[in-house]
């Protein structure tokens, strides 16, 4: 299988998904659009993966390249490519879902649990998540839940964490690929949002909860494994 992933900046890669690649014998392409790298073929993506990043998913005044990848994730689900989103991305394909993006009534940076919606429905993807799990978040943005799309989990700071449509696409607010190199990197680049807030850890605690990777990790592992089962 070849998975295609989009990384808008240096510091947000794969993290925990490059390790589960490599022992499911998945091909990885990286498309680095903060260098303006061009977009694949449609055809040499058998799955697309949509990584995090800083910026807006309407900031295409400033990141040019967002409008194109837009378009190539419409064309990837009409095409029935499996998609997955994680923080930007999730809402990069709410957006082009037709759904709402917008500023959350708080940011939510560190270690909370995200509980599973009862009703998400039948997807055997649904099964491989418990009732409730801890979650890396880093984010201030939210989105509604696309028409059509099934709710898949929330957390006390924020409703919408996450929903599938169609079976193929799945979009996750929070990061169950982290990894400790990964989180360092975030507090290194972004770490001046670690200000007073209610639902943002400082440094410290964020460093306190690593413990959580490795089941967080093999979250994310279930998850994947579920989605390759299911489409090839």
């Amino acid at each position: 299988m070849q998975a295609c992933f989009f990384q808008h900046v240096p510091f947000e890669g794969l993290a925990f998904i490059a390790e589960w690649a490599q022992n499911r014998d998945v091909s990885l392409r990286r498309v680095a659009l903060y260098k303006n790298e061009p977009l694949p073929s449609l055809d040499s993506c058998d799955a697309l993966i949509v990584m995090g990043g800083p910026m807006g998913a309407a900031d295409e005044e400033a990141h040019s390249w967002l409008k194109q990848e837009k378009q190539f994730i419409e064309k990837a689900i009409e095409a029935n490519k499996v998609v997955m989103g994680i923080c930007l991305g999730a809402q990069i394909i709410a957006s082009v879902l037709g759904a709402r993006v917008f500023k959350n009534a708080d940011k939510e940076i560190g270690w909370f649990p995200v509980d599973k919606i009862s009703h998400a429905g039948p997807f055997a993807l649904v099964r491989r998540l418990p009732e409730q799990f801890m979650a890396f978040h880093w984010h201030g943005d939210t989105f509604d839940i696309p028409a059509g799309a099934v709710h898949l989990a929330e957390s006390a700071a924020c409703r919408n964490q996450g929903f599938i449509y169609g079976n193929r696409i799945v979009a996750l607010q929070f990061h169950l690929e982290s990894n400790r190199s990964g989180i360092e990197a975030l507090i290194e680049n972004c770490g001046s949002e670690l200000i007073s807030a209610p639902f943002i850890q400082t440094a410290e605690e964020i460093r306190q909860g690593y413990p959580h990777i490795e089941s967080s990790n093999s979250l994310m592992a279930g998850l994947m494994d579920e989605i390759i089962e299911e489409h090839t």
